[in-house]
């Protein structure tokens, strides 16, 4: 996780860089559970949604989110409260960071053709 030293400079750990196959996806969790989980309030998920940032799955009008879902609005939150990233900035970070992941899948892809 992201830290502040006492001389403002922000420090960022090899995990927080760290790529995976990533969590669970299964939808499980209703709305008030995520945010008890994340520490914000339904209304901030609800806000994430807007902003695309998260996209939990529906079973009626219910929303549902997975681990993975949990890990992306504790990933925000870090960015805006670690950081002080609004949130557009941190829409426009964990963008960037798909970006970075598509890419490294379809990097090991090729590889993984020329390997062949």
């Amino acid at each position: 996780m992201a830290q502040k030293n006492p001389t403002a400079v922000i420090q960022v750990s090899v995990q927080d860089l760290i790529i995976d196959d990533g969590p669970n996806e299964e939808p499980r969790y209703a709305i008030s559970v995520v945010a008890a989980r994340c520490g914000v309030q339904t209304g901030t998920l609800r806000r994430y949604e807007d902003w695309g940032l998260v996209e939990p799955a529906r079973s009626g009008r219910q929303r549902l989110y997975s681990e993975a879902d949990i890990e992306r609005v504790q990933r925000i939150r870090r960015l805006m409260d670690d950081l002080g990233i609004n949130l557009a900035g941190a829409a426009a970070v964990m963008h960037l960071r798909q970006q970075v992941i598509s890419l490294q899948v379809e990097m090991r892809a090729l590889r993984q053709q020329l390997e062949r």
